[in-house]
């Protein structure tokens, strides 16, 4: 719909930890995860927090509210939601799904494929640090300034690794259509599509038979480039991508 709306918030955290709603009851604190000291204490009263929220949804949506570039509002927007803490749980994974659907909004990029969640987990010690002294200090431009550089170097590594699954999927293209009758566009897409591939998959988007689905798979094993592995876990067989499974572990 071109918005983000605080029902989208809640839709984003039913997914993410479901059964946690927005906070009722007093007593969430924030604490120093080494020392166990309380740093911040969020709003407590329930009817605080969603006036909050609600002043949060028009500072997203309503560009004369704040007339800055996106980018420089994201780092805010994160702040704000992340002090407001609305939820009993799941609070700082529904603030960074909410990073990249703004960026998207604002058409800064065309799908939410930026994972600033690795930069922000990578260096939670100056992430926690850095919003806190805004929070007692007012120290908005180091914060600002820190979140930008994650966007600088997780957008690098994003076109690594987009470059680099795009190689890979020539790669598989030109190998497959070499050694195999069967090769399709298709079946690229699907095993590509996500780090392993179930026969049902195959046999869902090629529409063929459960029985030939499960035979280019298994060709896909055994070919000497060993394009998948085959995994069985209960009594399902998941057949791995694990080359395309090691790029994207490496981000």
């Amino acid at each position: 719909k071109g918005i983000l709306t605080t029902n989208d918030i809640k839709k984003i955290q039913e997914i993410v930890s479901p059964n946690h709603p927005v906070r009722k009851v007093p007593g969430t604190v924030l604490k120093n995860p080494k020392t166990q000291e309380v740093v911040y204490t969020p709003p407590q009263n329930h009817l605080e927090i969603i006036k909050l929220l609600e002043n949060l949804e028009v500072y997203i949506n309503d560009a004369s509210f704040h007339e800055i570039d996106g980018l420089i509002k994201m780092p805010i927007i994160h702040y704000q939601f992340e002090s407001i803490h609305p939820f009993y749980d799941g609070n700082g994974r529904t603030g960074r799904i909410l990073n990249m659907l703004y960026l998207v909004q604002q058409q800064l990029i065309d799908i939410p494929v930026l994972y600033l969640s690795s930069y922000i987990i990578k260096n939670k010690s100056d992430y926690y640090k850095l919003l806190q002294e805004v929070r007692t200090e007012n120290k908005w431009e180091e914060w600002i300034i820190w979140m930008l550089k994650g966007v600088e170097i997780t957008s690098k590594d994003t076109i690594k690794v987009v470059n680099n699954i795009k190689l890979l999927m020539d790669d598989y293209k030109q190998k497959i259509r070499a050694n195999h009758k069967f090769y399709s566009h298709d079946l690229i897409n699907t095993i590509f599509k996500h780090p392993y591939t179930k026969i049902d998959f195959i046999e869902k988007k090629l529409g063929v038979h459960r029985n030939t689905a499960a035979s280019y798979l298994n060709a896909l094993v055994e070919d000497e480039n060993q394009f998948l592995k085959k995994v069985k876990i209960g009594k399902s067989n998941y057949f791995i991508n694990d080359k395309l499974l090691q790029i994207l572990k490496s981000r």
